[in-house]
């Protein structure tokens, strides 16, 4: 086996010399990948070099088409060629980056030796189960209602057999001896799977092409499972390892259902990825011959989404689950049930760990018809809008295979499926309620950067719950956008015109600019812990409702700030504020007080901590007197600043105390909220405290 590498200029020579041999044997076929678009579908942005799109092609992946010139899925994964020159046989090739390729099966040395006796036996199951019966598994609580409605089976139990190290067995599938049938009450969901698994998505046009060995013919250091030894081929010409076939299969399937079922579309992904991932650890794939399965697959699930002939039954089948699983019963625990688990092993298998090696800069392209990938995901978008999605959420990039010429292998579709990864213009969404599913609620978890703006429209429900920067503002114009993070609602200001603005966090939600609410439309709070539910580093106008909800549990002070504000406008009135989830004996009553709104116990009200210095505000690392009335006789209360203790009242036996304490030299320049609590921790009281940076010296004056 060759294993030098040539000179750059005799490998880019070699390559066309290959290309231009190829395409005179086979006119017929090139004539086909060369077919014009008609202008309205051929976009600068999405084409390929010569104007060329897997989804428009994507049917001459046929055994009978055997170069990268007459057969789409071998073009698509040409970017290999950079890494690996297939030879005239299965064991001459050569190595054009034998960085890149030793890294490669180092991987899955490094893999097969560390498996667990866990991950063994499910690498067994998953290589001799099929593939869409797998993929059932990304349904969590609802694979079990899945499999029942779709009359899926396997007679691949879930206990290896003794004899597997030297007996192969099959997967016969169900009492029909499929995998799931195409009449049951899940049939169009089966048929949909089956059609994106169907005539041209074989991965094995460009096995024989690239004729790249399994990784166990590279290195008796990668162990295979034991159990599969009886499926390691006998003839090694017709068995190569790139694209897996297994991982090709899994995509298709996981995206088959996810489009059915967009509900648990990161999940089905994380799935499907899980089956990729198991072909390295059964030692039967290298980490590229995954990557390169994923690639494939979701090129062709668009290309066959895409395809006219397929709409009503994609159509169908997405109906179909949506019904069949509203009446489903979960059941058991949720594999896949930590979205932070799911997206970082996802993210880490797009790439498994490769350096960048080209360009690092180069802006991510949305291939022609890869709207289709999510259409189900995203109802309430616009194919435009989609293919922002996936352009602000795809890889970087210069990662080995990934680059190809119109941007399938760099689309995280995991990262996709959660949201924009960036607003870099002024975004509208409109949701509407009555056309239920996502539409009706949906949640976007990315951190969504950029410059641009949301507005969010129609009566539907939009949750944030990324760390968000994105610098426009948000509107809200109709319906409810909940922020379920400190950061949810990004760095600009916030208008709430129509709908309501809702906060779903323990956090105090900040809102970097101003907070302009008018009178149609609500913002509603929830008292869940001692920080306030909002935060607004700017003016804050409320002419709108308020809606104050107290979460069960919660230890309520009879003084607890809501919302904090440099300046605060408001004309709510008590016909305009809404208090529910109060404890028996706890008269909530809202008190506009010190820039800030307060919720107040009117029936055990305790006094108002006031601030007195001579010179108002306080330099940082000053002190200041800090006053109390209406404490319970000779209590004690820790006086607190932004979570720190400044320091102990003591009142006397008509409930009065004062003290003075220093400002920590830390504290930022601002307004802060300086708080009274009794001894269980409960707020009493509190106020706004304005500082300033700090002074080398405090004047006596302040006090």
């Amino acid at each position: 086996m060759k294993l030098e590498s040539p000179s750059p200029d005799h490998t880019r020579r070699r390559r066309r010399r290959r290309r231009v041999t190829a395409a005179t044997g086979a006119a017929a076929a090139f004539a086909l990948l060369a077919a014009a678009l008609p202008a309205s579908g051929a976009s600068a942005h999405t084409s390929g070099s010569d104007g060329w799109h897997f989804v428009d092609q994507y049917k001459t992946n046929q055994s009978t088409n055997t170069t990268a010139e007459t057969n789409a899925a071998i073009r698509l994964l040409d970017r290999f060629s950079d890494l690996w020159q297939p030879g005239t046989s299965w064991d001459n090739g050569t190595k054009l980056n034998a960085a890149v390729l030793d890294e490669n099966i180092q991987h899955s040395i490094d893999i097969t030796k560390s498996l667990t006796p866990a991950e063994s036996k499910e690498a067994y199951l998953t290589d001799r189960r099929n593939q869409s019966y797998s993929a059932i598994n990304g349904f969590g609580p609802y694979a079990d209602a899945v499999r029942t409605a779709s009359d899926a089976g396997t007679t691949i139990g879930d206990d290896i057999p003794a004899d597997a190290t030297t007996v192969k067995y099959d997967d016969a599938g169900n009492a029909n001896g499929v995998w799931a049938d195409e009449d049951s009450a899940l049939g169009e969901v089966v048929t949909l799977v089956d059609t994106l698994r169907g005539n041209y998505s074989s991965g094995n046009p460009s096995k024989n092409f690239y004729q790249y060995m399994r990784p166990w013919r590279w290195s008796d250091q990668v162990k295979v499972v034991p159990q599969l030894e009886p499926e390691k081929s006998p003839t090694p010409e017709t068995d190569g390892g790139f694209p897996s076939g297994h991982t090709n299969a899994a995509y298709l399937a996981d995206i088959a259902f996810a489009y059915a079922y967009p509900q648990r579309y990161q999940q089905l992904l994380t799935n499907a990825s899980e089956i990729g991932n198991s072909r390295i650890q059964a030692g039967m794939h290298s980490t590229l011959d995954v990557m390169a399965g994923r690639v494939l697959a979701t090129a062709l699930a668009a290309a066959i989404l895409n395809d006219p002939d397929n709409a009503a039954l994609k159509k169908s089948a997405h109906a179909q689950a949506e019904q069949v699983l509203a009446e489903a019963t979960p059941t058991g625990n949720d594999a896949y049930g930590d979205y932070a688990t799911d997206h970082a092993e996802y993210r880490q298998r797009l790439t498994y760990g490769f350096e960048q090696i080209g360009a690092t800069n180069i802006p991510a392209t949305v291939p022609k018809g890869a709207e289709a990938l999510l259409e189900t995901r995203y109802p309430y978008l616009s194919d435009t809008q989609i293919r922002e999605v996936l352009r602000t959420t795809a890889l970087p990039s210069g990662y080995p295979l990934l680059d190809d010429e119109e941007g399938w292998g760099r689309l995280d579709l995991f990262s996709a499926a959660s949201g924009y990864g960036a607003l870099d213009s002024a975004v509208t969404v409109s949701m509407n309620r009555a056309d239920g599913g996502l539409s009706a609620a949906d949640t976007w978890q990315n951190d969504i950067s950029g410059k641009g703006s949301l507005t969010k429209k129609g009566s539907g429900e939009l949750t944030l719950a990324g760390s968000n920067t994105y610098r426009g503002g948000t509107t809200v114009a109709g319906g409810t956008v909940v922020a379920d993070s400190a950061s949810a609602l990004g760095t600009g200001s916030v208008r709430v015109t129509h709908g309501t603005l809702a906060e779903n966090t323990s956090d105090a939600v900040k809102v970097d600019g101003s907070l302009t609410e008018s009178g149609a439309s609500t913002v509603k709070l929830s008292v869940d812990s001692a920080a306030p539910a909002l935060q607004v580093s700017g003016r804050a106008i409320l002419n709108g409702k308020l809606a104050v909800d107290i979460a069960p549990g919660v230890q309520l002070g009879d003084d607890v700030v809501l919302l904090t504000a440099r300046d605060l406008k408001s004309s709510l009135s008590a016909r305009d504020i809404t208090i529910t989830g109060a404890p028996a004996g706890y008269s909530a009553k809202i008190v506009e007080r010190g820039g800030a709104l307060h919720l107040v116990n009117a029936a055990h009200q305790h006094g108002t901590v006031s601030v007195s210095v001579s010179k108002h505000p306080v330099p940082a690392g000053c002190t200041t007197t800090v006053s109390a009335a209406g404490l319970a006789a000779h209590a004690a209360a820790r006086i607190g600043l932004d979570g720190h203790t400044l320091g102990t009242l003591r009142a006397d036996a008509r409930g009065h105390a004062s003290t003075r304490v220093a400002v920590p030299a830390s504290t930022s320049a601002g307004s802060h909220t300086l708080t009274v609590a009794d001894a269980r921790g409960a707020s009493l009281a509190s106020t706004t405290l304005v500082v300033t940076k700090a002074k080398h010296r405090c004047g006596t004056s302040h006090r």
